[in-house]
């Protein structure tokens, strides 16, 4: 697992979508540039939704892996507007 400098995380696992993207893009928003976002959420629908939709948005996915107990943890890197 590469190391990355987080600026700032965010746990989404306890909604459900659609809240699970917007509680995402919210705090990636609130990001400079290049920063890092790590989102811890849960299985189903919202690993494969979230990651989707937040490279749709045009942010770069480093990395999603499975925590092993139902959640995933996702490394996102936001891409300027």
């Amino acid at each position: 697992m590469a190391e990355y400098n987080i600026a700032d995380s965010v746990d989404i696992t306890d909604v459900t979508c659609p809240v699970t993207f917007v509680k995402a893009k919210v705090a990636i928003e609130e990001l400079d540039d290049g920063d890092i976002l790590e989102i811890r959420l849960n299985d189903g629908e919202p690993v494969q939704n979230v990651p989707r939709s937040l490279k749709e948005e045009g942010h770069r996915v480093l990395e999603l892996t499975d925590n092993g107990d139902g959640t995933y943890r996702l490394i996102v890197q936001k891409v300027g507007d």
